[in-house]
């Protein structure tokens, strides 16, 4: 087993390890330490304070075993309402986990969608590529149709399209179309360039139409297509290949 690069390998925190290999974020690989689901030559180990030796030691997740210089996996869901962005949740409700293979270890969602929102959730055992898609410096665009209550004036979206002051400061400006209206409500399509908590929600909420349903179709250059509800696919190498640039600083 090699290390990346020219960097030597020499032991190293397990959490790290896990991370450099493509088993999940760090957070992510502490996680699964916790959970019990790594075992290190056969036995669990918890400890977040354990190292590893990648020439010696045989890491598994969840059984699998995982090994720096991999090739790391991508994958789409087209996450349907009522299920929870975790690999585990304590309150026994429906995870995306149930919708994605169980023979891929390491696979971790990027972001967040909330419970009743549906669409794209792009899932990666690429720790740090995760970890530059959600930064905010990367600027990486999500897209959005929201059924909002009402119907929003030009000079409402005109505020999102500025930048609109929220309670943990002003967001980037967004790019907002009207798309069609239908008795009270109105459907627009929304690109931004940030991933706050229940973002798009408090946008919209900000100009006094809160969103009704919230559907994502795009994440960076990966779309959601005709993907049906439920089911996920994995990534082919050129969308890869295009996903990796959206994780580079001058990807705008």
């Amino acid at each position: 087993m090699s290390g990346t690069g020219d960097e030597r390998v020499v032991p190293m925190r397990l959490q790290k390890f896990l991370a450099r290999a493509g088993a999940a974020s760090r957070r992510g690989s502490e996680d699964l330490m916790t959970a019990g689901r790594v075992c290190v030559n056969g036995q669990v180990v918890t400890e977040l304070g354990a190292k590893v030796d990648p020439l010696v030691d045989k890491v598994t997740v969840d059984g699998i075993e995982v090994a720096l210089g991999e090739t790391p996996v991508h994958l789409v869901l087209h996450k349907p309402a009522g299920y929870v962005t975790t690999m585990d949740d304590p309150q026994g409700r429906p995870t995306v986990r149930e919708l994605i293979p169980d023979d891929l270890p390491g696979l971790f969602p990027v972001g967040r969608l909330d419970r009743d929102t549906t669409g794209l959730l792009l899932f990666t055992t690429d720790g740090q590529l995760g970890f530059r898609l959600l930064h905010p410096s990367f600027h990486v665009s999500k897209e959005y149709l929201v059924t909002v209550d009402g119907a929003p004036s030009e000079a409402a979206f005109q505020r999102l399209r500025e930048g609109i002051e929220l309670d943990d400061g002003p967001t980037r400006p967004a790019t907002v179309e009207r798309v069609s209206s239908a008795g009270n409500t109105t459907q627009v399509r929304i690109t931004i360039s940030e991933g706050r908590k229940r973002q798009v929600k408090r946008m919209f909420s900000a100009i006094g139409h809160p969103v009704l349903r919230l559907h994502r179709t795009s994440f960076g250059p990966i779309e959601l297509g005709d993907l049906p509800s439920g089911q996920c696919r994995m990534l082919d190498e050129d969308e890869a290949t295009l996903l990796a640039r959206a994780g580079t600083s001058d990807s705008g």
